[in-house]
């Protein structure tokens, strides 16, 4: 009789598989997820098929934090000073392969360069935060003003406006940066920021483990603290307005306009010369108000030239529109608009007592 034994030979398979759930997204296989791999073995023995022998093995995923926080578009932000509720638009991603909770936090910038050049050199006022309502459009009043973003699933992406105040008295060409920086948080409770999220220590455990894996640190954050940071900022323009008066006799009752002097009866003529810096911003509504001494008296017949234009040396011309008033002693006119780069004046007599 012929003697068999098992054995594995050319006629034996072996046969792998894997099942489990693997949610595909670029953040990788979702974390918590059981992956189970089964192998199977098929023989003979005699040339007879056997029963086969299965061998299974099953893993956690672990969790991989990251994320990004990404400044929207490439241009500063352009503000007036005194303006309001001006916005800067940023994205937070969640490249992590679990559902999130995002603190959020505003930063201000503290000299250096800013993100689009020129220096920090100012900090704006009533920094907030809100969440697009998903029109791509900051709007006060449906957005939501927010300190953290709420259940963040994996890949998806939030929009976030920063949105700041601009104070009174800023040269031309101020900048002020800023900066959103976004934390990772535990998630599972809507409408509640999570806790802090905790790195596991050590080798790798049965359950589902966590790993910062935010390799590349933002502008305001680390490496690998589940958190991440970009700046944007605020650039002023402005009008730059100088103001210079002079004054000079243009005759008196002795000498006529040849060589007058400064003797009582004589015609002083005044110039108010408003200059706004080259590559400014336009200046409206420019209001001159010049209260007289009471040692000299208005002449009405020449009345309140506006809009006039200064020489090459400096001398103001008396081509301006017949266009300002004297109330009260008081002389005033208005320059609608003043250019960068340019000088209009307001001009008038007065007679010295």
């Amino acid at each position: 009789m012929k003697s068999t034994s098992k054995m594995l030979g050319a006629t034996s398979a072996l046969a792998l598989f894997a099942f489990g759930a693997t949610n595909a997204h670029a953040a990788g296989t979702t974390a918590g997820d059981l992956i189970t791999n089964t192998a199977t073995i098929s023989y003979q023995v005699g040339g007879i098929d056997q029963n086969d022998e299965t061998a299974s093995d099953t893993l956690t995923v672990d969790r991989k934090i990251n994320l990004t926080v990404a400044e929207v578009g490439t241009a500063t932000t352009i503000v007036t000073p005194g303006s309001t509720s001006q916005v800067t638009t940023f994205t937070v991603t969640n490249n992590s392969n679990a559902p999130l909770d995002f603190a959020l936090d505003a930063l201000q910038q503290s000299g250096g360069t800013a993100a689009h050049g020129g220096t920090d050199s100012f900090t704006a006022t009533n920094v907030r935060i809100y969440l697009d309502n998903g029109d791509n459009t900051f709007d006060s009043g449906s957005d939501t003003l927010v300190t953290f973003l709420d259940e963040v699933a994996a890949d998806a992406t939030r929009r976030v406006f920063v949105v700041s105040d601009i104070p009174l008295g800023l040269a031309n060409a101020s900048v002020a940066g800023v900066a959103l920086l976004a934390t990772g948080r535990e998630a599972g409770t809507a409408a509640s920021q999570g806790a802090a999220l905790v790195q596991t220590t050590g080798g790798n455990t049965a359950g589902m483990d966590t790993v910062f894996a935010d390799v590349t640190a933002g502008t305001d954050d680390g490496e690998r603290d589940a958190a991440h940071s970009a700046r944007d900022d605020y650039t002023v323009a402005t009008a730059t307005l100088t103001v210079a008066k002079t004054s000079r006799i243009v005759s008196d009752p002795v000498n006529g306009a040849t060589n007058p002097k400064m003797i009582p009866g004589a015609t002083v003529e005044y110039c108010i010369a408003v200059s706004n810096a080259s590559g400014a911003s336009d200046a409206a509504a420019i209001t001159v108000n010049d209260p007289l001494p009471t040692t000299v008296t208005y002449d009405g017949s020449f009345g309140v030239k506006v809009d006039g234009t200064v020489d090459g040396s400096g001398v103001c011309l008396a081509d301006g529109a017949t266009a300002g008033s004297e109330t009260g002693g008081t002389v005033s006119g208005t320059i609608a608009t003043l250019s960068g780069g340019a000088t209009k004046t307001v001009l008038f007599h007065a007679t010295i007592n």
